[in-house]
């Protein structure tokens, strides 16, 4: 995950239209009373991490598949509205019991996220490999050593590409020059002109920077070192977790989950489960 400036409430501005989502009155009878009066389901997402949350063009609306899931779970638990505010990534899961309800923001589940929180896995999302149409400095996944990717700063990708550059430099090879960016955008732009060899993403952020840009951008290979990702609620509120698992069943059930996902191109990460702080490595 990245970060990004800019603290804003989410407007009517959204990709996918939830008004048809109905209440589900024995999931709405589990919503705790202070955010029953309120009317309002508070989600804290760092918007820099198309297309799950970013800004739209007005550069203070958030946008995006997670700000689509969080209206339709306020939706389905009988809420007015579902909110999203911009926070920066490290502050959003202190935050929950408190500023926030909810942490829709790309969180991969671990078991150190665990321990701070409950997650409720909604999500598989793998990375992947991204170069220009043509793949013009014939970039091979498989050989990386001594190429330039660039990658969004913080994000699993960073780690990966610093580790395997170590790697190489370990068997005598030619280092990884890796380039962190603070947005995809900036990644694509120099990746076409091709000043980078690579670019290296969650699966989802690949396939929404092609669609994107016309096909300039092209996925190389498979998606690989998939992980679920997961809502993030406060371990001090059981009923909140239980309401916000079995709306997320619900959208699972009746396909609305794959439907939200689609409007971006990324249905194909969609799980079926709702599982409670499901194990993981």
């Amino acid at each position: 995950m990245t970060e990004q400036s800019n603290s804003s409430t989410a407007a009517s501005t959204t990709h996918y239209d939830v008004s048809a989502i109905p209440t589900v009155d024995e999931i709405a009878a589990l919503v705790p009373d202070e955010i029953k009066k309120r009317g309002t389901l508070r989600n804290g997402a760092s918007t820099g991490y198309a297309p799950a949350e970013y800004m739209a063009a007005d550069g203070q609306t958030p946008i995006g598949y997670d700000i689509d899931i969080n209206r339709a779970l306020a939706k389905v638990m009988g809420l007015e509205e579902g909110t999203t505010k911009h926070s920066e990534f490290p502050t959003i899961i202190p935050a929950l019991g408190t500023k926030f309800d909810v942490g829709l923001s790309s969180f991969t589940i671990t078991s150190e996220r665990e321990q701070q929180v409950n997650m409720i896995s909604y999500l598989n999302v793998g990375s992947a490999w991204g170069v220009a149409q043509g793949n013009p400095k014939n970039f091979d996944p498989s050989n990386p050593c001594g190429m330039t990717i660039a990658v969004q700063t913080g994000t699993a990708q960073e780690t990966y590409a610093d580790d395997l550059s170590n790697q190489c430099v370990a068997d005598g090879k030619e280092k990884i020059t890796v380039m962190p960016h603070e947005l995809q955008t900036d990644i694509a732009t120099k990746l076409i002109s091709g000043q980078y060899d690579a670019t290296l993403a969650d699966s989802t952020v690949i396939g929404y920077t092609s669609a994107q840009s016309g096909g300039k951008i092209v996925q190389l290979g498979d998606t690989f070192e998939s992980a679920p990702q997961g809502v993030a609620v406060s371990k001090d509120d059981a009923a909140l977790t239980e309401a916000v698992q079995q709306a997320m069943q619900y959208l699972m059930d009746n396909g609305y989950l794959t439907d939200i996902l689609a409007t971006y191109g990324a249905d194909s990460a969609a799980l079926t489960t709702a599982e409670l702080n499901p194990t993981v490595e």
